[in-house]
């Protein structure tokens, strides 16, 4: 269980430390921003997909233990069963928030649009609905009586 725990704490925050990077190598001026600020409809398609991505991917990574089938595999399977989910479905929830994260933050230096900031922000603080803690893994993965 500590080795499930410790994979998905990595998952959790190495996106967040390379959106990090990117801020830092943006805002120190290492990187150009703004480059395709000029190519309106590209942003504009962009930024329609990457919105209804945000749109749709948050609600459903939240709600993503609850679903009857995942729920049964966490709580009513095997004690190894339930760990090699808890490791796939966690994975999948954090990726589901983690990279449209980086995607966002990128993009955002890329157009210099607001639009990616606000929605890279957004998943920011809703990872830490989902942050991986010891207690979180337990209780997702707790047998039901």
């Amino acid at each position: 269980m500590k080795r499930i725990q410790t994979i998905l704490t990595l998952e959790f925050w190495l996106p967040v430390a390379l959106s990090l990077i990117i801020v830092v190598l943006y805002e120190t001026e290492w990187l150009a921003d703004g480059v395709w600020a000029t190519d309106k409809s590209l942003e504009f398609v962009i930024a329609t997909v990457m919105e209804l991505l945000t749109i749709c991917l948050i609600p459903l990574a939240l709600r993503l233990f609850k679903f009857k089938h995942i729920h049964r595999q966490l709580h009513q399977a095997p004690e190894d069963v339930r760990w090699s989910s808890l490791l796939r479905y966690g994975s999948l929830r954090l990726n589901m928030l983690c990279l449209p994260l980086l995607v966002n933050t990128l993009l955002y230096y890329l157009f210099m649009n607001v639009a990616f900031g606000y929605m890279a922000i957004i998943l920011l603080l809703c990872l830490f609905f989902v942050y991986p803690s010891m207690a979180r893994c337990v209780d997702d993965t707790l047998a039901e009586n």
